[in-house]
């Protein structure tokens, strides 16, 4: 094997902190390894020694780090500049941060184009349209000419990669470069990356998805706490993991046949209940903005006790649908009912009343809390306009938290004390509070590791089982709706184009585009 990049016993540290702790690895041309592992085991940090980018203060140590045979650690910032973005190419998993959110896409790509090629003028335009095509960006020349916000999440994800990709990098590093895509965006994205490797250029792929990693890499390597605790070719690892932290890992994959299983531990899950009465009735609502119709003419029910997934690429109307199930927008047309009652016709108070049985759970957790509050006050708060009494509040916060598998040691935290897990907990904890019928779970475990998208998961189902709530369950990842759900609803351009149980929708699709989301999954049998 001829490597284009080699460490050996590579260490990064921030004061007395050590981030990365004495790890080895080698990428040759024309191979992909994937470095996975969960938030704070050292992946992005690795990634970053690669091009310079570590950080202020960090203190970088390695018996070897070299690319190309050149000896990195020596390297000042000039070198950098040559190394970066013409040798080595960086793409960084939330394109909207990483783009100039004030310069067009175009010149963003033209840059490194002045940079690290003699390309000028109209060649330099030429190219940067050619790059777009190349990645798959429909009509090159009016995208080029685009702010980032202008796009759709996958068409700067592609964008972001073009740039990458500009001056012919013989090294790609991708960190997390799939994580908030629609799973056919996804798909798309990971063929785009795998397209480098036939022409000989190597690939460092960062992720916590071993799905993805199946798809893509020629050899894994798994992190913990700064060091790798396995390594070898993608097959094995996955197929026969011999760590014990790689299995754990593999476990809490949600997938088909996890269903009726607990992720966070390898037992079956308790009995569920059954299906009770109809909590949620939507009948033929519609909804346009700006005359551009944003959901039309979609029908469900929701029944206690029952989880409901709702799927669908960025701008299928799921968002809206659920908005207009919780009464914060109002439908066009048709009606939505909770426990029999519309919201059409309500009066604020009548509607408050109404709120308090249907709740909500967002993806984004430190946006959904004010970080001045402690737990304790996060729950109070819901608590008081639940109509509890004040001398009873904090005992049922220590109830509802102990619920989520929280204690009492906990309500003096503010949001930003918590880990990832912890404050999704104390959300539906908070979403718990009034006691609801119904929970709008809106992405809820998208930016989790995936140990603890096992946790959140597992604690859904263990709190539906204690009281019988519903959820409406809106994901872009369908291994996560084909675990939780029990029925699915698939939405296109705002209509539902197919739904049953999630077991036959997912199995035996029906409609074209349901048959191109399942396609598109990416599934560990891949290796």
């Amino acid at each position: 094997m001829v490597s284009l990049v080699k460490a050996e016993n590579l260490r990064v540290a921030f004061g007395s902190s050590e981030v990365v702790r004495g790890i080895s690895f080698e990428v040759a041309r024309g191979e992909c390894l994937a470095l996975v592992g969960e938030s704070g085991s050292g992946k992005s940090v690795t990634a970053r020694t690669l091009v310079g980018l570590t950080g202020d203060g960090a203190k970088v140590g390695a018996d070897a780090l070299t690319f190309d045979g050149q000896d990195l650690t020596r390297l000042r910032e000039r070198g950098w500049r040559q190394v970066r973005g013409g040798r080595i190419g960086f793409v960084l998993q939330d394109a909207l941060v990483s783009l100039d959110p004030l310069r067009p896409v175009g010149k963003e790509i033209a840059e490194v184009l002045a940079t690290h090629t003699g390309l000028k003028g109209e060649e330099r335009r030429a190219r940067v349209h050619e790059l777009l095509t190349s990645v798959g960006v429909p009509e090159p020349e009016l995208r080029a000419g685009q702010l980032p916000h202008e796009l759709s999440g996958g068409l700067r994800q592609r964008a972001l990669i073009a740039a990458a990709i500009a001056a012919e990098p013989e090294l790609v590093i991708a960190d997390e470069p799939t994580t908030a895509l629609d799973v056919t965006i996804q798909a798309q994205v990971l063929d785009l990356l795998a397209a480098l490797k036939s022409q000989d250029r190597s690939l460092l792929v960062i992720s916590h998805d071993l799905a993805v990693v199946a798809r893509l890499a020629d050899r894994v390597a798994v992190m913990k706490d700064g060091v790798i605790v396995e390594q070898g070719p993608t097959a094995r690892v996955l197929g026969e993991p011999r760590h014990e932290y790689t299995q754990r890992l593999l476990r809490a994959i949600p997938a088909e046949h996890t269903k009726g299983t607990r992720l966070s531990a390898a037992a079956p899950a308790p009995p569920r209940r059954p299906p009770g009465d109809v909590v949620v009735r939507a009948e033929g609502i519609g909804k346009s903005f700006g005359g551009r119709p944003a959901v039309r003419d979609v029908s469900f029910t929701l029944r206690a006790a029952e989880t409901v997934g709702l799927v669908g690429e960025s701008g299928s109307g799921k968002t809206t649908t659920a908005r207009i199930a919780l009464g914060l927008t109002e439908p066009d047309t048709g009606t939505v009912e909770v426990h029999g009652q519309a919201w059409a016709g309500l009066d604020r108070a009548a509607r408050r009343r109404l709120r308090s049985d249907i709740q909500t759970v967002y993806q984004d957790t430190l946006a959904a809390f004010d970080p001045r509050y402690t737990v304790a006050k996060v729950l109070a708060e819901a608590l008081a306009v639940a109509g509890v009494p004040r001398e009873r509040r904090r005992e049922r916060s220590v109830e509802l938290l102990e619920l989520v598998g929280l204690g009492a040691q906990h309500l003096a935290r503010r949001p930003l004390q918590l880990s990832g897990g912890q404050r999704q907990r104390v959300a539906i904890a908070r979403a718990l509070a009034p006691e609801p019928g119904v929970i709008v779970c809106d992405e809820p475990v998208s930016a989790l590791d995936v140990s603890v998208q096992a946790q959140v998961l597992d604690l859904l189902e263990d709190v539906q089982r204690e009281t019988g709530v519903a959820y409406l369950f809106i994901s872009h990842d369908l291994g996560v709706v084909h675990h939780a759900c029990d029925r699915v609803l698939v939405m296109k351009d705002g209509r539902v184009v197919e739904e049953g149980p999630v077991e036959e929708v997912f199995r035996t699709p029906a409609h074209p585009y349901t048959q191109e989301l399942v396609a598109a999954i990416p599934r560990l049998t891949a290796v």
